[in-house]
Order: structure tokens, then C-alpha cells, then sequence
């Protein structure tokens, strides 16, 4: 605002104007002078993405968008609203660079980070139309945000904890959401883990593990090649220590590939030896992409992969499957632009 020649009291009009209010047109911020608001709006707030189009399932409670960034970059957010609760899955990057065969977006490879000022801009989006009752029950709040859509979040490490600061502080600094409703996932990026686990946040972390032997997961998530599974657990271990959180596992069930039962209760003992109590694992019935190999897990194998992970003590939970009919898998709409 200095460099404006604008008083400094300005800028946290503005920060609250976008923060608190979720408004990012100058225009419509009426506590700025009239002749003020072009020039901040040149300056300050260029247009950061714009909804190519909206895609609803599950009555509505389900909403993705797909962005078109300033340079032409297209990204991903899903809107999902629950009885209890509003939860936003973002992008933090376009595309991934992690490879992962099962995933639609590591099959596109990466394109760009995303800007910590891109990645906010997806929760104020959602905030606000949950805010005006843009989704079927009314006006509502934004409670959850989760790391989950394109990339991998700890490869952009210093813009995604710019992002989730913006997200958990109170207005004019960011949006307020408890930092325990926030979840950063990660295939295990084991160096930023252990980075992560000394930030003085409380996010929740979620490791997308997928298979608890090397063998299986140098295939799956080839990063495993250079950060093994004892590793990753090492750095889950730190972080669980270091915050007092539970630790999210990860799993995608896909039939006859990591879906033996035998690997079940492989994954309940090696939590109860390396996390015990500080992990819980959720369990993701895969959306498959077309044309690809891999297919979700029959339900009677999925209920018995289940069973043996709770019977080793681990909590287990199957996550909640949504929007599968809108390609909610992370990175199909991009893919079909």
C-alpha cells in the first residue's frame, strides 16, 4: 500500500475485505474511496482463476469446479457438504510429478506449483458460496479443508504453508478455520514431513501409503524408490510426536492388486509396531479412470481388508465415496479439459 502512496490502515481493509468478507472484486469493496478502487484492483487483486464450469452430483452436495489459472492452467477443487459439516478437497499443484500409475493426475505429469495466492483463492471461492447458500441446504459455513486434489502438496512446500496459515488465521490474516480441520497429505516426502512436524502447526497429516511393503509400493508410488516404508513411517512417527495428532493412512483398495487380506493385517502390525495408537487408516475405495487397469475392490474383499487391519487394533474406517459420476477423481476433469 506504500508503494500506492496509500495509507497503511488500507491494507488491512483490503486483507479483511478478502479475508473476512470473501470478497476479491474492488468494485465491491465500499469502504475504499471510490477513486481507489481501480488502481488497487490493478495492482493488488489480478485475477487469480476463473470456474470454467461447475459439475453437481449427489444432489447437488457435491460440487467440482474446474479453474482456468491466469496462463491458461487448468486445476481442480471439489465442494463436498454433509449433514455436519463442508469439506473443500484443493489443488496445490497442476498436474503431479510423483508418477503414481492409479492416479489420473500423476498420469499427466506436472505442469506448474501453484501459488500459495492460487490455492487460497479455491477456499475463499467455496467459503463464500457456501457463505450465500450456493449449495442445496441453505447458507452454511466452510468447516474442512483437505490437501487431497492435484499434486502432491509437500513438493510445493513453502506456498502450500503459506496457504494453510492463510487458511487457520483469524481474519484480517486468513480465514479462520481450525487448524485440526485442515488436512496436507503427501505420498511421503519424507525430508518435508519431518520439516512439517516442526512448523508449530496442528493440521492433520495423511500419508497415502497404499501398500505396506516396499516390494508392492515401488511400483505403486515410485517415490518409495528413494524414501522406503520405514522411512516414511520414521517421519509419521516425528510428526505424530512432535503435534499430538493422530496420523491419517491413506489407502486405495484396488481388486487384486494390494487388496489381499494377508496385506491387511501386514498393515495393522506394522502401525501397532511403528505409530500404535497415534494412527488411524482410511481406507479408499478406488475411482477408476477410463481406460485404465485398475478397478475398485469387491465389497466382500473390501469389508474382509478391513476387518484385518481393525483386528491388528487399528482404527479403519472406508471413506465416504462421493461424486463418483462427475469424474471426481483428482485430475479427470482437467484431463478432459
Amino acid at each position: 500500500m506504500g508503494e500506492l502512496g496509500v495509507p497503511a490502515f488500507r491494507g488491512k481493509q483490503l486483507a479483511n475485505q478478502y479475508f473476512g468478507r470473501l470478497e476479491a472484486d474492488p468494485a465491491a469493496m465500499t469502504d475504499l474511496p471510490v477513486g481507489l478502487r481501480d488502481q488497487v484492483g490493478a495492482e493488488l487483486f489480478p485475477r487469480l482463476a476463473s470456474s470454467v464450469r461447475h459439475i453437481s452430483a449427489d444432489d447437488g452436495t457435491t460440487r467440482k469446479t474446474l479453474w482456468k489459472l491466469h496462463d491458461g492452467t487448468l486445476v481442480e477443487s471439489v465442494l463436498m457438504r454433509y449433514p455436519d459439516r463442508a469439506t473443500l478437497c484443493i489443488s496445490s499443484q497442476a498436474g503431479c510429478g510423483m508418477a503414481c500409475p492409479f492416479c489420473a493426475t500423476g498420469q499427466a505429469g506436472l505442469e506448474r506449483n501453484l501459488s500459495a495466492a492460487e490455492i487460497l483463492e479455491q477456499v475463499r471461492a467455496a467459503a463464500r458460496a457456501m457463505r450465500d447458500g450456493d449449495v442445496p441446504g441453505g447458507p452454511g459455513r466452510l468447516s474442512n479443508v483437505v490437501f487431497m486434489g492435484m499434486g502432491e502438496p509437500l513438493a510445493n512446500y513453502k506456498r502450500v504453508l503459506t496457504a494453510v496459515r492463510g487458511i487457520v488465521s483469524p481474519p484480517p490474516s486468513g480465514f479462520g478455520l481450525s487448524q485440526r480441520s485442515v488436512t496436507v497429505s503427501t505420498v511421503g516426502v519424507v525430508p518435508a514431513i519431518h520439516r512439517l512436524a516442526e512448523e508449530g502447526l496442528h493440521v492433520t497429516l495423511a500419508v497415502s501409503l497404499h501398500t505396506p511393503d516396499d516390494e508392492l509400493r515401488d511400483t505403486l508410488v515410485p517415490v518409495n524408490n528413494r524414501w522406503p516404508v520405514s522411512e516414511v513411517m520414521d517421519a509419521a512417527r516425528h510428526y505424530a510426536d512432535a503435534t499430538g495428532r493422530r496420523v491419517s493412512i491413506e489407502y486405495a483398495l484396488i481388486r487384486d492388486v494390494n487388496d489381499q487380506t494377508w496385506r491387511g493385517e501386514m498393515l495393522g502390525r506394522l502401525l501397532v509396531q511403528r505409530l500404535g495408537p497415534m494412527a488411524h487408516v482410511n481406507v479408499i475405495p478406488l475411482n477408476p479412470t477410463p481406460g485404465s487397469e485398475w478397478d475398485a475392490s469387491p465389497k466382500p474383499q473390501q469389508d474382509a481388508f478391513v476387518a484385518a487391519v481393525q483386528q491388528a487394533g487399528v482404527s479403519c474406517t472406508v471413506r465416504d465415496t462421493r461424486g463418483q459420476e462427475i469424474a471426481a477423481a483428482c485430475g479427470q476433469l482437467a484431463a478432459e479439459g
